[in-house]
């Protein structure tokens, strides 16, 4: 069974910091480009980072770049999200996804397969 379980989130004070976490299972996680979204109250869910497995390329939202990393260690077929000098405008529900590495590399939930359920990231101002 594939499975993708986040990690990390909570609540955080504006101008803090967060790692998020997933990890994965059920499916050769090496193979497979993987991405954060995010999806505020009452907006449409966006893509925040992607990583290609091709060739590293990676992938950030305009409202994130400078502030968030992503990254993964294969050992532990687990992706990370770093996210730094968060703003309230970074409240949301986070998720993990998993989708083919397509050509050309989008980081759009219509190219991803598999998802997370999600961990709660709340700023503070």
């Amino acid at each position: 069974e594939v499975q993708l379980e986040e990690s990390g989130g909570g609540l955080v004070q504006a101008g803090g910091s967060l790692r998020l976490s997933c990890t994965a299972s059920g499916f050769t996680f090496d193979d497979y480009a993987i991405g954060w979204f995010r999806q505020a109250p009452e907006k449409e869910r966006e893509g925040v980072s992607c990583l290609s497995r091709i060739d590293g390329t990676t992938v950030y939202a305009d409202s994130v770049k400078g502030r968030f990393t992503i990254s993964s260690d294969n050992a532990k077929n687990t992706v990370y999200l770093q996210i730094d000098s968060l703003t309230s405008e970074d409240t949301a529900v986070y998720y993990c996804a998993a989708g083919w590495d397509r050509r050309p590399f989008v980081c759009r939930s219509y190219s991803m397969n598999y998802w997370g359920k999600g961990t709660l990231v709340t700023v503070s101002s």
